[in-house]
């Protein structure tokens, strides 16, 4: 009879073992969402363009390039507005040296180029000079047709290679 009062004993302990417990409930309290506030978004910098008295500046005011017609180097009235505001804007920075150079499309010889190129570098410097621009603040090269803006051939491209570019070559102030 113990044998079976333990027997008894031992299966309802391991009944009851495995029985599974059923899940609470438990009530919570709802969630509040936070307060929702409306966040300003502070502007970021405004771009103001280039810093001036920098080759950036210089460009976007005044313009670097001056265009020719083939096989010239005397300047076209568009050449001369630009070489206009490109005397104001150095005449505004008297610190600011410059490099013309004159640079021509692919057709002719190399040497035929490099002095078309010298005669276009030129002329731009003469305009700057008779508009106020101290000549020792101006250096020319000429590049003739080794160093083209566009490399494809054909009009279009042949008249953006036709040009005198200046370039800020010392006393820039950014």
């Amino acid at each position: 009879m113990k044998f079976k009062l333990v027997l008894i004993a031992g299966m309802t302990a391991f009944l009851a073992a495995c029985a599974s417990t059923p899940p609470q409930t438990t009530t919570e309290a709802p969630t509040q969402e936070p307060p929702r506030t409306t966040r300003t978004e502070t502007p970021g910098p405004v771009d103001q363009g280039p810093v001036p008295g920098t080759e950036a500046h210089f460009v976007a005011t005044a313009g670097d390039r001056v265009f020719y017609d083939l096989d010239r180097s005397t300047l076209t009235s568009a050449g001369r507005e630009t070489l206009r505001r490109q005397a104001d804007w150095l005449n505004a920075y008297q610190g600011v040296n410059i490099l013309i150079a004159g640079n021509c499309d692919e057709r002719g010889t190399r040497e035929y180029n490099l002095a078309l190129g010298a005669r276009r570098a030129n002329a731009a410097r003469d305009y700057l000079v008779s508009l106020g621009v101290s000549p020792s603040r101006i250096q020319t090269v000429s590049y003739g047709k080794e160093r083209p803006s566009c490399r494809e051939s054909g009009e279009r491209c042949w008249s953006l290679n036709r040009n005198a570019t200046t370039m800020i070559s010392g006393g820039v102030t950014g």
